[in-house]
């Protein structure tokens, strides 16, 4: 063999190598992938077995499954930390409370928040109190409460949530700022 092909065969070799995408070939049967080029995709990308050079250089995220950087929920537990909770679920937007009295009455009481946006605005949140009073023979009357107690909670949270957002701004403002060299350095 001349020179030229024992450079050009290695070449061929690993090209060849390349081609057959880092695996042995498997056989697949055709009923179980889609005929929709885009429904191929979907296929792959839930598989794992594909990239999209239309996302890279993105940035992905906003949707987290942890409170601590939704103000709105801060907030909430902030201004709640006085009753026991029941149920808090940030996944489904909802905290509870356990039924909670203050000791001199047989009144109970339990507050639901549901978030219906992550932004801070009035129609963010939905209050829901309900109250339970009992008799000296444990039966129970549960009553939903619409008074003004309901707003007054939900403008609470949401002038706390203003703040929580406002510091986080102005911590973000000060992180980002260069550190200024004087002008002879």
């Amino acid at each position: 063999m001349s020179i030229y092909y024992k450079k050009i065969l290695p070449l061929f070799l690993l090209y060849a190598l390349f081609l057959s995408s880092c695996g042995i070939y498997k056989k697949t049967d055709a009923r179980q992938i889609p005929t929709n080029a885009t429904e191929r995709v979907k296929k792959n990308m839930e598989e794992g077995k594909g990239f999209r050079l239309s996302n890279l250089g993105k940035k992905s995220g906003g949707d987290f499954q942890f409170a601590s950087s939704n103000p709105l929920w801060r907030a909430t537990l902030d201004k709640l930390d006085f009753a026991p909770l029941g149920n808090v679920d940030y996944a489904g937007g909802v905290i509870v409370t356990d039924w909670f009295s203050d000791g001199s009455t047989n009144d109970q009481i339990k507050i639901t928040v549901r978030f219906l946006t992550n932004e801070i605005r009035s129609d963010a949140i939905d209050i829901t109190i309900h109250k339970k009073k009992c008799n000296t023979q444990n039966n129970c009357k549960i009553n939903k409460i619409e008074n003004n107690l309901n707003n007054e909670i939900k403008f609470s949270i949401l002038k706390k949530a203003a703040q929580i957002k406002k510091q986080s701004i102005a911590k973000n403002k000060k992180d980002s700022n260069p550190i200024k060299l004087p002008k002879n350095f």
